[in-house]
């Protein structure tokens, strides 16, 4: 079936690097906790898992944040552990603890059984997207996404989340193949998956490497960069003639832009501990920047959300204006929404970057 024409494509410009009248913004996990309404929704559908498996929940979950604020893009509610799920290694939630899986890998005989799973396990995020897609009805870009193949490893090897990485990281010191091998299932595994996702409809895919920045130098090069290109090695490029941006986001990664501006992709994502300026420089005009207000900023009230707002787009500069390519910014948190987020916060953070980065345009 096909899609209804984009009405605002600012958000797919930015990432092309192509100029745009405002700076775009949407936020990581904007359909969240923080929503009372997700709470609502949620509570119907029983479980975390209850709504990221039922199509019309996920649909119904990633559009509540566009009916509140003017955002640029939607992203597809689903979760990062899918993949290993369907490697058959057992997901479940408990309400405050987090994600947490039935069976680890840990030993060679558990990385012999991995293998890149059958995508019809995954079939209830293709239709997701799918839904999502004809609902946005042409309103605003979806963004479909992935965990990278190390964050992924780290779940499955720990068998949740982590503290320490003491599991993972004794694996990867003690075993380097076994862990290459865990690398190479899932980056194949995570391509495989957002080229599904692209076919169903997705018009720009993110990889999050949420624990890259764990890593010590050189190890993320060799356990956590290299695995992430192969991904995107394999990620279709354009989708009936129309180009797929390709966001990598490393919480963590500032040490190491040097070797992120080489990744084939097309927008870098960067968490609050970066000056823009000074990424904008080190990278240089050939990414696209996305980020990177601190997420505890929508705490405070709403003048001061406005001020650091305008501090983090004047901190990129003024971006690409005209025709051809240069330099262009996506604003987002440097990291997920909080769930104790104000929600009226939110809006004061939107409207501030629309007006203030239409106001940095005109100057």
């Amino acid at each position: 079936m096909p899609f209804a024409p984009l009405k605002n494509d600012t958000f797919l410009r930015a990432c092309l690097r192509q100029s745009t009248d405002h700076t775009p913004v949407w936020l990581m996990r904007q359909a969240g906790r923080y929503l009372p309404e997700y709470c609502a929704t949620r509570a119907k559908a029983g479980s975390f898992m209850g709504l990221a498996t039922n199509v019309d929940y996920a649909t119904e979950v990633t559009l509540q944040p566009l009916e509140r604020y003017p955002l640029d893009a939607a992203i597809l509610f689903s979760d990062i552990l899918t993949v290993p799920d369907a490697m058959g290694l057992g997901l479940s939630f408990q309400q405050g603890e987090g994600p947490k899986f039935a069976r680890t890998v840990r030993t060679e005989a558990d990385v012999n059984t991995l293998a890149v799973p059958d995508m019809d396990k995954l079939r209830y995020v293709f239709d997701a997207v799918t839904s999502i897609r004809q609902a946005l009805n042409g309103r605003v870009p979806l963004i479909g996404f992935s965990g990278s193949p190390w964050t992924l490893a780290c779940y499955m090897v720990e068998g949740g989340g982590s503290d320490d990485y003491r599991a993972v990281k004794s694996l990867m010191y003690s075993r380097p193949d076994l862990m290459h091998r865990i690398l190479a299932v899932n980056a194949d595994a995570v391509a495989t998956y957002l080229n599904a996702q692209i076919d169903a409809g997705a018009q720009a895919v993110m990889v999050f490497d949420s624990w890259g920045g764990v890593l010590a130098d050189g190890k993320f090069q060799d356990f956590s960069l290299a695995y992430t290109q192969r991904v995107l090695a394999q990620l279709q490029r354009d989708k009936d003639g129309v180009k797929i941006p390709r966001i990598v986001f490393t919480k963590g990664g500032g040490l190491w832009l040097d070797d992120m501006k080489g990744l084939d992709c097309e927008v870098l994502g960067l968490d609050w501990t970066v000056n823009l300026g000074r990424a904008r420089a080190r990278v240089g005009d050939v990414k696209a920047l996305q980020g990177n207000i601190d997420p505890n900023v929508l705490f405070a009230p709403p003048e001061a959300i406005e001020r650091e707002v305008a501090g983090v787009l004047e901190s990129f500069g003024r971006p690409h204006q005209g025709a051809g390519e240069g330099p262009t910014h996506i604003f987002n948190l440097g990291h997920g929404i909080s769930q104790f987020t104000p929600p009226e916060h939110v809006t004061a953070l939107v409207e501030a970057v629309h007006r203030h980065s239409r106001r940095l345009r005109a100057g």
